[in-house]
């Protein structure tokens, strides 16, 4: 995956090298960090558009993220799509929890899924919900999903 700041700037080191020089800045200017990940897509034409971040949140002095763009030409249900979301955001923390843990910082993922049953997303909440609480990670949804149903919207 090639990530990038919001203001289209490339990441050029590697996602973990970039992640724990992110920490290391943030706690070094008093900031405590929580580490949000979300992924969100849209289907534009025949593609499926993916966008997913890495959002930190310092306590109560705001946030960034880093953004990863991606596409697909493969068709697929909304249930697939949804699924595929949580896995992208899930081998993204699962590649970042060691670090985090070392350096103490929370990580939620979050999935773009509505917990009301009259959404099309919430065909797939039971599945990914157990994905991520299995990996041990802390899952959170729609509304409270933040990384995922508007971080990542806004960038795909």
């Amino acid at each position: 995956m090639d990530w990038r700041r919001l203001n289209g700037q490339r990441i050029e080191k590697p996602l973990l090298s970039a992640v724990e020089e992110t920490i290391r800045r943030e706690n070094a200017e008093g900031f405590k960090l929580k580490v949000c990940i979300g992924t969100d897509s849209q289907v534009i034409g025949t593609e499926v558009h993916f966008a997913t971040v890495i959002v930190f949140l310092r306590e109560k002095r705001g946030g960034f993220m880093f953004i990863s763009n991606d596409k697909s030409k493969r068709n697929m249900t909304i249930r697939e799509r949804m699924i595929l979301e949580v896995g992208r955001s899930v081998e993204v923390a699962y590649t970042l929890c060691e670090l985090l843990d070392r350096y103490d910082v929370a990580l939620e993922v979050h999935a773009d899924i509505n917990t009301d049953p009259s959404f099309e997303s919430n065909t797939a909440l039971k599945e990914a919900m157990g994905y991520i609480l299995s990996m041990g990670f802390v899952f959170k949804a729609k509304p409270d999903a933040f990384a995922s149903s508007c971080c990542a919207d806004k960038v795909i």
